[in-house]
């Protein structure tokens, strides 16, 4: 008898514990400072991202920048000054490719800002500095390339798949390739906060589309993060409805293709595991019809039952 009640409480034990990772507290905080793709300058791929309870912001992605925190500070997301904003909170950013809607804001805002790290891959950086900040286009305000350094950004270069830290943060990075009209490259950052993590994914096209295989490799590295619950969720982005022909996608996904991938993904972490997880999708692109029908085309064919969130720029949310 007493061995059947020590197994019965070692079940509810178990029982217990399984619920109590399902409902974890929120580990990070993000504010967004732009969400869209295309011809919306104010409001392009930007998001704040730090742990929770700090103000150690990074910015994933720098498309808008002031037009953000001002719209943050408006929903009253900050209590301080957009100066302060810009200058203390954002601690680097991390540009996943050198498309202007990526990049505009920091280049913009670079003569108001503070000394910071940029964060890219060798590739991406190297763009960076040959077409922006090259002394000519835009003042050279970091520490290497052409032109008169100001430096006042350091210029990082990350190597994918190495874990790096992140400069006056507890978090750490991990850079993966992605592919983005293939053989042209963007970036995916796996942010770490203790044993607690953040997928960030810059503009991608899907495997079938790009004839690559950077995608399943990225979703063999993150399934097992899914399945311990240490992976709080994926920013991806939904770029066009269904309609877009394939043809003219541009590197980019559609709820059919974005789907497919998660299936394959799916199949690494078991159709259970991926129950309740929390998708941020990103970069819809105008016209303004279509971000209804994206999300119409998303929740009907949600049949992994996962967590869709749709962001507005300069409300905050957890992970």
């Amino acid at each position: 008898m007493t061995i059947f009640k020590n197994l019965w409480i070692c079940l509810i034990l178990i029982s217990v514990n399984a619920i109590a990772q399902k409902t974890d507290k929120a580990t990070f905080q993000v504010v967004p400072l732009g969400v869209k793709g295309g011809i919306d300058e104010t409001n392009l791929s930007a998001y704040l991202l730090a742990p929770s309870n700090t103000t150690d912001f990074i910015c994933l992605d720098a498309g808008t920048i002031h037009a953000g925190i001002e719209k943050a500070i408006e929903n009253k997301v900050f209590k301080v000054s957009s100066e302060t904003v810009l200058k203390k909170y954002i601690k680097g950013y991390f540009i996943s490719h050198a498309h202007l809607d990526h990049v505009s804001g920091l280049i913009i805002n670079s003569p108001a800002d503070s000394s910071k790290t940029v964060y890219a891959t060798k590739s991406c950086m190297e763009m960076m500095e040959k077409h922006y900040f090259n002394g000519q286009t835009w003042a050279n305000f970091g520490d290497e390339g052409n032109g008169y350094q100001i430096k006042k950004y350091h210029f990082q270069t990350v190597n994918t798949l190495e874990e790096t830290p992140i400069s006056n943060t507890t978090m750490t990075v991990k850079a993966f390739s992605l592919s983005h009209v293939n053989p042209f490259e963007s970036t995916a950052f796996l942010i770490k906060n203790k044993d607690a993590y953040v997928l960030y994914l810059g503009d991608t096209g899907a495997d079938s589309i790009e004839k690559s295989n950077k995608l399943n490799l990225l979703w063999n590295e993150i399934a097992p993060l899914i399945k311990n619950g240490q992976l709080k969720g994926v920013f991806i982005e939904v770029s066009f409805p269904n309609e877009q022909p394939d043809t003219q996608l541009f590197g980019h996904l559609t709820p059919n293709h974005f789907l497919n991938e998660l299936h394959n993904l799916s199949e690494l972490t078991g159709k259970e595991g991926l129950k309740g997880f929390k998708i941020i999708i990103t970069h819809m692109k105008p016209p303004t019809k279509n971000f209804a029908k994206i999300k119409s085309q998303l929740k009907k064919q949600n049949d992994l039952d996962v967590q869709f969130l749709f962001p507005e720029q300069g409300k905050r949310f957890e992970l």
